[in-house]
């Protein structure tokens, strides 16, 4: 099992920040990525029921989208957020877990699925939310990763100007998904595919060899 160190701990403004807009994030988030989640969610199996780790659950916009076969985990670092989730999951085989998606408090290879939406480019160490999720994840088992990615060598100077602010209180701008993917080797590409802002958020599927 993970230790018991939470990597959030070391950016208490952020922690703050989203306790402050778990109210208003479902009216900024929730319409302009419907289809988008629904899209990478059909990746999910739905011919036997398996056990999902949604880490990074948020204000849980994902469960009503999920088919009703699985067992779910719903993990997020946000009393607040966890707590408006917790109203969209009654239809649902779900446990709330309040867990830092840096340092998953789940022994190895317990899931067979994990879904990944908006945390990579979220959390301070984008390379050790995904090793986390390798590690938890079972060998065959798939990532399910929706995010916002630059790409290898692109520029983009406002982005990574406004990095400078929005890190600290909301998300990462600056985060390049092959720099990433270098913390988890077990993992391999299954897809790869553009969604939203020209292709700046991503659907990308990965599964864990071995």
């Amino acid at each position: 099992m993970a230790n018991t160190k939470q990597p959030y701990r070391q950016n208490p403004l952020l922690r703050m920040s989203y306790s402050l807009i778990a109210p208003l994030y479902d009216f900024v988030i929730e319409r302009p990525m419907r289809t988008a989640r629904k899209q990478s969610l059909g990746a999910l199996t739905n011919d036997a029921n398996k056990r999902v780790l949604i880490s990074g659950a948020g204000t849980g916009l994902d469960l009503p989208l999920l088919p009703a076969l699985h067992h779910y985990t719903a993990l997020d670092f946000n009393p607040a957020m966890l707590s408006r989730a917790r109203q969209r999951g009654e239809n649902l085989q779900v446990e709330f877990v309040l867990g830092d998606s840096m340092n998953l408090p789940f022994d190895n290879a317990q899931f067979d699925h994990v879904v990944l939406h908006l945390i990579v480019a979220v959390v301070p160490e984008p390379q050790r939310c995904l090793s986390e999720a390798a590690r938890v994840l079972k060998p065959g088992g798939t990532i399910l990763l929706f995010d916002k990615f630059l790409q290898a060598q692109q520029r983009a100077p406002l982005r990574r100007l406004f990095n400078i602010a929005t890190r600290r209180f909301a998300t990462r701008m600056d985060v390049v998904f092959e720099e990433v993917l270098n913390a988890a080797p077990e993992l391999e590409v299954v897809s790869d595919v553009p969604m939203l802002a020209g292709g700046w958020f991503r659907g990308i599927v990965l599964r864990k060899v071995g």
